[in-house]
């Protein structure tokens, strides 16, 4: 058993005037996960501390929170990786993300953002099967459907921390999805949606997205690929 020793951001709008932090110290075993000790302390130590959770396998993403610096799921983080060191836990930074208490924030101005790419499938008529694809069609997408809306892109994305109108990596990845889908009829409007500046236009390559995307999608590069896709229609 290992001392992991936290300094988690505490701050309860309702009753605090300033955020500050809290110190903890917990045992746990080298290959448990910081959510392991998080839940630790609220069971065992303090259960005022407010965070959020839910599947602990890096599938739903509602862990998401800024970890020594990174933005980062803590159900995917090992113990062992941050032995010796002093573990700093603080709430996904980011004007679009109030902290409603502590390590919880409210996401309903990245959701909102999200909804905004409408991020569906919009195929027209009702198909007497499923609408197919071929494993080279499918391929194109292949890397941005495992984004699991965790946020951590946008909270790690420095434009996005400085422009709240920019719509965002995640929405961006939300929206290759669809212009590159081939079942999907509405590319051209999609294109046209994001050719403004605050939309493909705002992301000039901090690559902070793809550093700390726990599914290692490369956003960047598919944000690149919406750019080139949006200059290609306006050359036909």
């Amino acid at each position: 058993m290992i001392d992991m020793n936290f300094r988690i951001f505490r701050f309860d709008p309702e009753k605090d005037k300033e955020p500050y932090f809290r110190h903890y110290t917990v045992l746990a075993e080298p290959w448990e996960r910081l959510l392991d000790c998080l839940n630790r302390i609220k069971w065992e130590q303090d259960g005022t501390l407010a965070y959020r959770m839910s599947c602990a396998h890096g599938v739903c993403g509602s862990d998401a929170m800024k970890i020594n610096g990174r933005c980062a799921l803590a159900c995917q983080k090992l113990v062992k990786d941050y032995q010796g060191t002093e573990v700093v836990l603080e709430p996904l930074p980011g004007p679009g993300f109030p902290v409603l208490k502590d390590l919880m924030v409210d996401m309903a101005a990245f959701f909102k953002t999200i909804e905004l790419v409408r991020p569906f499938l919009n195929a027209s008529g009702t198909p007497e099967k499923e609408r197919l694809q071929s494993p080279e069609e499918r391929k194109k997408v292949d890397e941005v459907i495992r984004c699991i809306l965790c946020a951590c892109c946008v909270g790690a994305c420095p434009v996005s921390n400085e422009n709240e109108k920019f719509v965002g990596p995640a929405a961006l990845v939300q929206a290759f999805r669809r212009i590159f889908d081939s079942r999907d009829n509405e590319k051209d409007q999609r294109m046209k949606q994001l050719d403004y500046p605050d939309g493909a236009w705002g992301c000039v390559n901090h690559f902070e997205c793809t550093r700390v995307c726990p599914k290692e999608i490369p956003v960047t590069k598919s944000i690149n690929l919406i750019k080139r896709e949006i200059q290609k229609s306006k050359l036909s």
